[in-house]
């Protein structure tokens, strides 16, 4: 049974998520929440964290059936890892545009000018990119996946913005960026922080690698949803202003009830983050839908690059 006194919970979500547990326990699953998922599908979930942390779980977990709260290539990669289980996407339509700015196909002709390169491909993207590149990464442990690899040459796709800034951390490396961005990071500016600074002159810019090199550049700490979460957990300091997707909020505020967060700009919402609901995660238990499937072919050699990668990490 759910906490009735939940500040997140009225009375309709606890009886909707009082059905979500009796589900959960008939099929043997598990929910897993981004966090950039609404606060009340977060709260539910057996595991919130970002990608690399999901892609582990999911890997590691004994349930027979995933609900993947979060976007397609999530749940493809959850499938990919554990192609035994059952994985659900309850927003069939939670997709992400900086995954479709390349395809597999533009990739295969991309790499034919750079045949010594290797391919890196960062976790938000298709099951066929990922089919077509050495190793994945995500935004945690990208400059640790950059260093492992024995080239020196390395095509990075499709975020410019992450590998932008994985070329300054691992200078002995050339990377070939492709042109692909996160609309939701892409649009902050420069003059947001210089803004948010004014206003808070006191509190640290934590900000995700998918932002702008120059917003990067004004940034007191630079890392992944859960680094930022980690750094300001640990921090002596106060006040924070998040440059990341609004829905971290949640954990930051659970685990630091007693510092303040402000966001870096009111712009930092991904619409498809905020697609799940209680409603259809109950709908996707209820009915086992979305059921994610992924080409056998394309399955094995997705998996080979996710494999490689959690083996780096």
């Amino acid at each position: 049974m759910v906490n009735k006194n939940s500040e997140k919970m009225n009375n309709d979500n606890i009886e909707i998520v009082n059905k979500i547990m009796e589900l959960k326990r008939e099929r043997n699953a598990v929910i897993v929440a981004h966090n950039y998922q609404r606060d009340e599908v977060q709260e539910i979930a057996d595991m919130v964290g970002d990608s690399f942390a999901l892609s582990k779980f999911c890997a590691s977990t004994n349930a027979d059936t995933v609900v993947f709260a979060g976007v397609y290539f999530m749940a493809e990669s959850a499938k990919i890892l554990s192609p035994e289980k059952t994985v659900l996407l309850p927003e069939r339509n939670a997709g992400c545009p900086m995954a479709d700015m390349i395809t597999a196909s533009e990739l295969r002709n991309f790499k034919k000018n750079y045949p010594n390169a290797a391919v890196v491909c960062y976790i938000n993207s298709s099951a066929e990119v990922k089919a077509e590149c050495d190793i994945c990464c995500t935004s945690s442990n990208a400059v640790k996946v950059i260093k492992s690899l024995k080239e020196e040459e390395i095509i990075f796709v499709p975020d410019k913005n992450l590998g932008n800034y994985i070329s300054k951390m691992v200078p002995e490396k050339r990377l070939i960026l492709w042109e692909g961005f996160c609309p939701t990071h892409h649009r902050i500016t420069v003059d947001d922080v210089i803004k948010a600074k004014e206003h808070h002159p006191d509190a640290l810019i934590l900000v995700h690698p998918e932002c702008k090199p120059e917003v990067v550049d004004l940034a007191d700490f630079v890392g992944s949803t859960k680094q930022i979460i980690d750094y300001a957990t640990k921090s002596d300091n106060k006040k924070f202003i998040i440059g990341t997707e609004m829905g971290v909020l949640y954990s930051l505020k659970k685990n630091n009830p007693d510092k303040t967060f402000y966001m870096l700009s009111n712009a930092f919402i991904c619409p498809n983050m905020k697609k799940t609901t209680l409603e259809s995660i109950y709908k996707s238990l209820k009915d086992m839908q979305y059921k994610i499937e992924i080409d056998d072919e394309i399955m094995q050699k997705a998996s080979n690059a996710l494999k490689r990668m959690l083996e780096v990490s």
